[in-house]
């Protein structure tokens, strides 16, 4: 199998006030909007919300939001983002630091239980260091 695309669909009970967070708060654009569906970019990056009880889900896996989702978003400067989404009110359910494993980053909560890691990428400190492949490990930006 070769892949032309990879994204998170997310399944949200609130498709629309979903779609609003990722826009308001993360700055997503709409890409394609429906009552039970919308697509949504960053650049690259996409991420689509979709409407548990839509008839494209399997019957037997309809009604679940996207609970127990952490996205991973990956940013320049995550002090500065932090500084902003914190001044704008947004939930912070795990507040700034750096990890000795090699990040620094913050989570917040999103729509329907999804967190969400703003993470910049930091040099991996004592027995992190061997543990990444030697492309993989992060440096200082």
């Amino acid at each position: 199998m070769k892949l032309t695309s990879v994204y998170p669909v997310l399944m949200a009970r609130d498709v629309a006030a979903a779609a609003a967070f990722y826009r308001d708060v993360l700055g997503f654009e709409t890409t394609f909007e429906a009552d039970w569906y919308v697509s949504l970019r960053q650049g690259l990056w996409e991420l689509a919300l979709l409407d548990p009880d839509h008839p494209t889900i399997p019957e037997g896996f309809r009604g679940s939001p996207a609970g127990g989702v952490l996205l991973n978003l990956e940013v320049a400067d995550v002090d500065t983002v932090y500084q902003d989404l914190t001044a704008r009110g947004v939930e912070v359910a795990l507040p700034l630091r750096s990890e000795d494993f090699g990040q620094r980053h913050f989570i917040v909560r999103g729509p329907d239980g999804v967190l969400i890691d703003v993470i910049t990428p930091i040099p991996p400190q004592g027995e992190y260091v061997e543990q990444f492949a030697d492309a993989a490990t992060p440096v200082d930006g």
